[in-house]
């Protein structure tokens, strides 16, 4: 006798199942569509997604039956290829965010949600067999129109930025010919550790602080509010310094920071700044990228031509300010002057005069007790030093304190003289070019 025929009727495939439930329909007729998204997105497009999908959506993670297997909501919508993937939990990877802050996104997951009272159903996975792996989003509903309607919704949320906006962030190249994010906490700079005569920091503030103050008020007035500013000066004399401070005087900007290799990101950087803005680029030693023709490595002035062009290209309502730091203003001037508009204001940075001197003695003598009989006599002689040096003086001062003596460290004249006596004259020439303070 032959083998009776199972009358049992074969399970459906649980994922083609909760599509089948969702849209009321065989999934298998529906329209899908498809967009990719770079890695570093992922905590927008995640807080896109959360944003937009309902209170009450369904979260559905996926296992494959073999790992090599890329799940999509094509093959879930047939029973035949849905039958290699099942449920499982929801992989999530724990994104950095700026601030110290985190947040876990889903790597993989189904999510089945009403939109505007329509049914879709949305995948994201990553792509994991690619030279520039990416984040695939796929979009399922009931006819194309909503499936493009809630696409475009996603997209235009992720490209807003929510999770970065505000933060401190430097963009680094990878060597799949893409970039990475990374993001920095700024030290807190109050106006009186900016140790600069006062017509210099009333101009800098001027051109940058007051100005975003009333950028509602300028723009309304017709006036443009991308603009550029170059503060040059010697080595050591607070240029990075009064830039991180404006910074920490605007924390409603986003800021991005650009300094050596990474002088070569400036497009993707504007094209961020653009979406992020109000926002302030920090381009340290822009010199790098200006050296005369003779002088430059290969692609310098192409770095350098990029960013002018990039600054022409911004619209005026474009809140966008830049921040040049240089040593050497005069390899940078041709081509700066040759592009009349990009850079409003430049600024030089002097060494301290005889009252800022004065002043960071005080400042980096915080935390010290300084007994000086003769300060007047020391700040004559250190004339034409860095604030870098003055900072170094005090903190070899303290040291040798600390040598004579136990206890509470205090600073009188013979450690200041000694201390100078060992970066001036011991530590010879390249010790005060390191410092700033060549003469």
């Amino acid at each position: 006798m032959g083998k009776k025929k199972s009358t049992a009727k074969k399970a459906k495939p649980v994922l083609w199942q909760k599509l089948a439930d969702h849209f009321d329909t065989d999934p298998g007729e529906l329209p899908v569509i498809e967009r990719m998204f770079r890695q570093y997105e992922r905590p927008n497009l995640h807080q896109a997604v959360v944003d937009l999908a309902a209170d009450d959506s369904e979260l559905c993670g996926i296992v494959m039956r073999h790992e090599y297997m890329n799940p999509s909501l094509s093959k879930f919508a047939r029973e035949g290829s849905s039958r290699d993937f099942d449920l499982g939990p929801v992989a999530h990877v724990d994104e950095e965010l700026p601030g110290d802050r985190r947040l876990a996104c889903v790597k993989r997951g189904l999510k089945l949600f009403l939109h505007r009272g329509k049914p879709i159903a949305l995948l994201l996975d990553e792509e994991r067999y690619s030279a520039t792996p990416g984040l695939r989003l796929e979009v399922m509903a009931a006819d194309r129109e909503a499936a493009e309607d809630f696409l475009r919704r996603v997209e235009t949320e992720t490209r807003a930025g929510k999770a970065f906006r505000g933060g401190v962030l430097s963009l680094e190249g990878n060597c799949r010919g893409g970039f990475e994010l990374q993001f920095h906490k700024l030290p807190s700079i109050t106006r009186d550790e900016v140790i600069l005569p006062d017509a210099v920091l009333q101009r800098i503030e001027r051109h940058t602080v007051d100005f975003s103050t009333h950028a509602e008020r300028l723009k309304a007035a017709g006036r443009h509010l991308k603009r550029g500013v170059l503060f040059h000066g010697p080595p050591g004399t607070g240029k990075t310094f009064s830039a991180m401070y404006l910074a920490s005087r605007m924390p409603e900007r986003t800021v991005f920071l650009l300094t050596g290799g990474d002088l070569g990101m400036i497009q993707q950087a504007v094209a961020m700044a653009r979406v992020l803005q109000p926002a302030t680029l920090i381009l340290e030693d822009v010199d790098l990228i200006g050296t005369r023709r003779e002088d430059q490595v290969v692609g310098a002035n192409a770095v350098l031509f990029e960013l002018l062009n990039q600054m022409d290209g911004l619209a005026h309502d474009a809140d966008l300010l830049f921040i040049l730091t240089t040593n050497r203003p005069d390899v940078l001037e041709p081509a700066l002057a040759s592009r009349p508009g990009r850079i409003d204001q430049a600024i030089e940075i002097p060494p301290p005069d005889a009252d800022c001197r004065r002043r960071l003695i005080e400042l980096y003598g915080k935390g010290l007790k300084l007994e000086l009989q003769h300060l007047d006599d020391l700040i004559l002689r250190i004339e034409g030093v860095s604030a870098a040096f003055i900072r170094e003086l005090l903190r070899k001062a303290a040291v040798h304190s600390a040598l004579e003596s136990e206890g509470e460290i205090v600073v009188a004249d013979r450690h200041l003289a000694a201390a100078l006596t060992e970066l001036m004259v011991d530590g010879g020439a390249l010790t005060m070019s390191l410092l700033g303070a060549a003469k």
